[in-house]
């Protein structure tokens, strides 16, 4: 069984979806890579891309076609300045041509060379093939899937090689909540501890600690962004950005000119219950408005659910603990991970496999275990907290009006973050000893209904919200 890091479940990326843009922009990187390995990219005369189920259905609303352009530029999704999205994607459909990998211009007519078919692959729901003919006449091709939250596979067999590999690293592997509980009480450590001591098998603690301040940094300015961004979000329903003006409403005259300056000054107004509501609101409508409009985000674990865990993490910096620093951030992250990873290795946390259960449900209960442990919770009321959290988004369904992560998915990581919160309050309160239903049970429940769950509600827009509200309507 596979072992995951933290920064696995939390990477860096561009937005609006993990699995159908940051995913496949992973992918064309990967064949890249592939073809100079195997020393034919410099006899490469064309290039497509195929791309199905899942992938094809709302592609055109993740913006599936942008990523693969982007990726198949040589373009890197962590650093790429935002601006220059739209001008190469701009510039490749003017031109018909591409510059590949930065390197070779080669001709490629988007409308033509990405092609979108229905149908799905056998092993996931996000497939895509890439293909090349090379000078010689000949043609070579490769298949990836995106399996949810930015992670690309080839093929199973290579995959399960490289975890086998890793999991062999980690002084604590962990597959289930029940092991992880096991190593806590074996080692008189808390989550997070746990959790540090395999990362720094992998990396030393100044390279975590930085990787982890990158991630915060990138969480903050997408928080920031999004609270000072007005107008409309991209894609034609006409979304207006609530965010803004939530935020002009709460924060009143304060002063400041940078993220930073921000947090510091929101940490300490005075709030009620009310605008406690507000305020997660507001920093979880934030971030995925930022998402929504190909704004640089962190998946947590994935892009569509991005905004839980900064909005519960702000919940606990402004409301809980004034004097919040980087140990405290270091160490949600890490639960929050861990947390993640169990459902990944457990169930799923791809839409396309499991519905928005995967998604919101997955960030709701990372968030939930790891404020648990913040406000003193012990490792059974951390993992308590999660099962609450999925126990209350079991069955939740993906169904993107117009394949666009904007309708229901914005205001469904406001929701989870609030449930994040109370169930961290409800595990707190309660004895763990009295639990009904484990960590793992809720896991274990989740994949069976995912499976369970018809096609139409994962991720292809065609049932729920996605066929119930028209367009036009929007």
């Amino acid at each position: 069984m596979e072992s995951i890091s933290t920064f696995d479940m939390l990477k860096i990326g561009i937005g609006p979806s993990s699995s159908h843009t940051l995913g496949p922009w992973r992918a064309a990187e990967k064949w890249i890579k592939e073809l100079k390995e195997t020393t034919i990219f410099s006899q490469v005369t064309t290039i497509k891309v195929y791309i199905y189920g899942s992938l094809s259905l709302t592609g055109k609303g993740h913006a599936t076609d942008y990523a693969l352009m982007l990726g198949l530029s040589g373009q890197d999704p962590e650093f790429i300045p935002i601006p220059n999205i739209a001008t190469i994607v701009s510039k490749i459909k003017e031109e018909k041509q591409i510059e590949f990998n930065g390197e070779v211009t080669l001709p490629f007519t988007p409308e033509t060379d990405i092609i979108f078919e229905r149908n799905f692959l056998p092993f996931h729901a996000n497939g895509m093939t890439f293909e090349a003919y090379l000078h010689s006449g000949k043609k070579t091709k490769a298949t990836y899937y995106s399996i949810g939250g930015g992670f690309v596979v080839k093929e199973e067999l290579k995959k399960a090689k490289k975890n086998i590999e890793i999991f062999k690293q980690f002084p604590f592997p962990i597959t289930t909540g029940t092991e992880l509980l096991n190593f806590c009480n074996n080692e008189n450590k808390s989550i997070s501890e746990i959790v540090l001591e395999n990362e720094k098998s992998l990396n030393t603690r100044e390279h975590i600690d930085k990787e982890l301040h990158r991630i915060w940094d990138t969480m903050l300015e997408c928080l920031y962004t999004g609270c000072h961004t007005e107008g409309k979000l991209p894609g034609g329903l006409n979304v207006t950005r609530r965010a803004y003006d939530i935020h002009n409403t709460l924060k009143g005259e304060l002063p400041y000119t940078t993220p930073q300056e921000w947090l510091e000054t929101i940490r300490h107004t005075e709030v009620k219950f009310r605008q406690i509501l507000k305020w997660v609101s507001c920093f979880a409508l934030a971030v995925n408005e930022v998402n929504a409009s190909l704004g640089r985000v962190v998946t947590a674990p994935t892009n569509g659910s991005a905004g839980v865990i900064p909005a519960v993490l702000m919940y606990y910096m402004v409301i809980e603990n004034h004097q919040a620093n980087f140990k405290h951030i270091k160490q949600f992250l890490l639960v929050a991970g861990e947390i993640g990873s169990i459902f990944k290795k457990g169930a799923t946390i791809s839409a396309a496999m499991g519905g928005c259960q995967a998604e919101i449900g997955v960030s709701s209960a990372m968030a939930a275990g790891a404020l648990t442990e913040l406000l003193g919770g012990t490792p059974e009321q951390v993992l308590m907290a999660a099962e609450i959290a999925m126990e209350h988004h079991l069955g939740l369904t993906c169904d993107p009006i117009g394949g666009l992560v904007q309708i229901p998915c914005i205001e469904r990581n406001s929701m989870g973050a609030i449930k994040a919160i109370n169930a961290a309050e409800l595990a707190l309160s309660s004895k763990p000893e009295e639990a009904k239903v484990p960590l793992d049970k809720v896991v274990n429940t989740m994949w069976e209904t995912a499976k369970d769950m018809s096609s139409k509600y994962k991720e292809t827009s065609e049932g729920g919200l996605a066929v119930g509200v028209y367009l036009s309507d929007c």
